[in-house]
């Protein structure tokens, strides 16, 4: 699903909602959740599932080209954790 298909979804559901207010909405939504996640906070979406930052340590690595050890540094990802209800209806 692609950008323009979640804001097509929404125009359906609000049928007086332009394209623009839709794009709007879904952006804001978006730019929310970076920035909470970017903060260090986690965001919770019942039905949906959990994001919280994840902080990595540094490591030794090998490069698989040549063999050689590398040092990776650390660096911080993002978790995303299912909600049992999306488990459940993507298994079932």
């Amino acid at each position: 699903m692609k950008r323009s298909d979640v804001i097509r979804t929404i125009q359906v559901q609000f049928k007086h909602m332009r394209t623009n207010d839709a794009a709007a909405m879904l952006d804001t939504v978006a730019d929310t959740m970076i920035d909470a996640v970017a903060n260090g906070d986690r965001i919770e979406i019942r039905g949906f599932g959990t994001f919280q930052p994840r902080r990595r340590a540094p490591k030794m690595g090998y490069n698989p080209s040549t063999g050689r050890p590398q040092a990776i540094a650390a660096n911080t990802t993002v978790l995303f954790k299912p909600s049992r209800e999306l488990t459940k209806k993507m298994n079932g």
